[in-house]
């Protein structure tokens, strides 16, 4: 096998010391632009890359950002991590991305792995019962970090998340006022973090209307459970009218169930999602749904991040975005309004 291309052999191949090659790659030093174009083009020639550990030994900066998130085929995360790492980009870092699975064992590993590479910093949605050893883990390293979506309130790291009971409690009064009093909330399955701050919302909205009762149904957050999950929903209580859904791909999947038995969404059964994914807009019927940026959201994550490592002395952030409501077909007044 051959060897990796060394800055010695660009050195050798452009005719200069290996001080002065070192110095062309770094951008330092004060190099004649003809010796400058005959470094870089002994490098292109020979396919040479700078050994970025190295540099980051020798600058205390390094320019590779972990980021570990769950179900990053999710439409919303994947917006997330474009922004992310376009951001990220701009300032002159790159980003490696795991998803955890929402598994704190797996995320250890993850985490562990990250600090090993001794990453510029940490992207982090925490998994579901992580344990106090994972925080203790990342502050004896000193990486610094920024949460994402799930705010553990023990750990001392920035965070950036989505004022999810605001928006859902928003969500569950839009369509009271529209006359609905059987309302559900369907998806997830999480006993922590953002969906129970989401149905607290949920709650929270319908306590205030005094005459709506609660009722949860669970389901994971993907269009087939979502499907199967309205189907089971509706056999059980067919006189829902309305449902604040956890999610766009859940809230699509119940979608798809109601038009499976014959009822049409927007007219037997409303239907409000959250996020605002790009195949919200352009489902059948288009889903009424609180709508976050996702890829704003990203961005202003990862400049979060590129602020506590420029500034690590800086007191700790929390930025918490909301959500607007975004209304399409899938919502309307309750059937016996529409026919008065």
């Amino acid at each position: 096998m051959a060897e990796r291309p060394k800055l010695e052999t660009v050195a050798s191949v452009a005719g200069v010391s290996v001080a002065t090659a070192s110095q062309v790659m770094r951008g330092a030093g004060r190099i004649s632009a003809k010796t400058r174009e005959r470094v870089l083009a002994a490098a292109r020639q020979l396919k040479y890359l700078p050994d970025g550990r190295a540099a980051a030994m020798r600058s205390g900066v390094n320019r590779d950002i972990g980021f570990a998130i769950h179900e990053i085929a999710n439409p919303f995360n994947a917006e997330v991590i474009s922004g992310v790492s376009d951001l990220l980009e701009t300032e002159g870092y790159l980003v490696a991305v795991l998803d955890s699975r929402d598994n704190p064992e797996r995320q250890r590993k993850q985490l562990e792995a990250f600090i090993r590479s001794s990453r510029g910093g940490l992207l982090w949605v925490p998994a579901a019962h992580t344990p106090s050893e994972t925080l203790e883990l990342l502050k004896a390293h000193q990486m610094p970090t920024v949460t994402f979506l799930r705010h553990l309130q023990r750990a001392q790291f920035d965070h950036v998340g989505i004022e999810d009971a605001e928006a859902t409690a928003r969500a569950t009064h839009y369509l009271a006022d529209l006359g609905h009093r059987t309302i559900a909330y369907l998806g997830g399955n999480a006993t922590f973090g953002v969906r129970l701050e989401r149905i607290a919302g949920y709650r929270r909205a319908l306590a205030e209307r005094s005459d709506v009762e609660p009722l949860i149904w669970e389901s994971p957050d993907n269009k087939r459970a979502g499907l199967d999950a309205m189907l089971a929903l509706h056999r059980a209580h067919p006189d829902i009218t309305a449902v604040v859904c956890n999610g766009d791909m859940v809230a699509i999947g119940a979608s798809l169930g109601l038009q499976k038995i014959g009822l049409q969404p927007g007219r037997d059964v409303s239907l409000i999602g959250f996020d605002d994914i790009p195949d919200a807009g352009i489902a059948i019927p288009p889903l009424s749904t609180m709508a976050v940026d996702p890829y704003q959201l990203g961005r202003r994550l990862a400049r979060t991040l590129v602020d506590r490592i420029t500034e690590p002395d800086s007191p700790t952030a929390t930025v918490r975005v909301t959500a607007e409501l975004i209304i399409r077909e899938t919502t309307a007044p309750p059937v016996q309004f529409q026919l008065n």
